[in-house]
């Protein structure tokens, strides 16, 4: 079945390989990251894969010189790159000498930003491609509650049963807190990790006070900045930024935190099945926080921030390309509304149209007013977008 999801950045990764010397394809660990580059380069033909948590993979790169110059006609896949970060230096120096496009394609687990060797080393050598799990628009769209319960994580949406769906995200995470967390230098003790990720998840699409975070965990401020820096960079969370242009207004400058994958959320708050769900207080920060990444993994040519003011003013999501703003709503309910305070930030931001997305069928749209049409999900990210 995984086989039969075909990926949106199949394409990208293609374009990319046959410009850059070296392709970076980075995102969470479990999200199809090798299931994908395994498909490429076996069309490729001329290639080979190393999976760098095998010792006998990487007993192959004890003299890496040696084994690269060996295979340098070849496109050589290196998966779990940040277990070997030391290596970048020298892919730097192979790939000068030819400057050929498509030499290595590289898949990690953390960011660019935490991959400090590569973007010092690879500048202008190397493009990253950020691959998600499944997204919605990878998935039929039938199963968008599916989706959204479960999460995109292949194992976890593909999986037979919620129950072994269930068991996967929780074997997920406590692999992630005890194994890859430790494995990328950070000494963090899974407890107190644990913790911030299940706060995290009572969050999602809020606001909250780093201050009080810290509080609540026993640790200084400095500590649950790199704690959330950690989240961010290995694509479990995201801090969406306010929107600060409009000077006139005394703005909200606390960021949201957004639990990227709800599955992962649903999971750490123990909520077994879709039912359950829908009685429990997230669960509109759950659709909030799900159709946010939905439609960022879309918008990616798009600056996301939200609006907020301290009179009330507020919009949820609002996206930003030059001089032209798209403000949207989030609502679970079937009869959503807008409250005085959207109202206001349409008026403030001189915003042409909110679109008010909540669960309806498939690519529908109902006017509210003229200045507010109710849609759903994935008719905004096909005609909007």
């Amino acid at each position: 079945m995984n086989k039969a999801l075909k990926r949106n950045r199949h394409e990208d990764i293609l374009e990319y390989l046959s410009f850059f010397p070296v392709t970076a394809v980075l995102g969470p660990r479990q999200c199809g990251k090798s299931t994908l580059a395994k498909t490429i380069i076996k069309n490729h033909g001329n290639s080979l894969y190393l999976d760098l948590e095998l010792g006998s993979d990487l007993n192959k790169l004890r003299d890496p010189e040696a084994f690269f110059r060996l295979n340098a006609d070849k496109l050589i896949c290196l998966d779990e790159i940040q277990r070997l970060p030391e290596i970048f230096p020298l892919i730097r120096s192979l790939v000068d000498i030819s400057r050929k496009p498509g030499q290595f394609l590289l898949l990690g687990s953390a960011s660019p930003q935490l991959l400090q060797q590569s973007s010092e080393s690879l500048a202008g050598r190397i493009g990253y491609i950020e691959l998600n799990p499944f997204n919605l628009t990878e998935i039929p769209r039938k199963e968008l509650k599916k989706h959204w319960f479960r999460g995109g994580f292949p194992n976890s949406y593909l999986a037979p049963t919620d129950s072994l769906s269930n068991l996967w995200r929780e074997q997920f995470i406590r692999t992630y807190l005890e194994k890859d967390i430790p494995s990328l230098g950070f000494n963090i003790t899974t407890p107190v990790l644990e913790k911030l990720w299940t706060m995290i998840s009572n969050l999602s699409g809020q606001l909250f006070n780093q201050s009080q975070l810290a509080n609540n965990l026993g640790v200084s401020h400095t500590t649950i900045k790199t704690y959330l820096h950690i989240l961010e960079s290995t694509y479990t969370i995201r801090l969406l930024q306010p929107y600060l242009k409009n000077l006139q207004k005394r703005m909200i400058k606390s960021p949201k935190v957004i639990l990227r994958d709800t599955g992962l959320l649903h999971s750490l708050l123990s909520i077994n099945d879709l039912n359950s769900l829908m009685g429990h207080p997230v669960y509109g920060q759950s659709w909030e926080s799900y159709a946010i990444e939905q439609i960022c993994n879309e918008a990616s040519s798009w600056k996301p921030f939200f609006y907020r003011t301290s009179n009330g003013g507020e919009i949820d999501l609002l996206l930003e390309k030059g001089n032209e703003l798209k403000a949207i709503e989030f609502k679970a309910s079937t009869t959503p509304s807008i409250n005085k305070g959207t109202y206001h930030a349409i008026e403030s931001l001189n915003i042409n149209m909110l679109y008010l997305i909540s669960p309806l069928s498939e690519n529908e749209s109902i006017p509210i007013n003229d200045k507010v049409t109710n849609c759903s999900i994935d008719f905004f990210i096909t005609n909007c977008l």
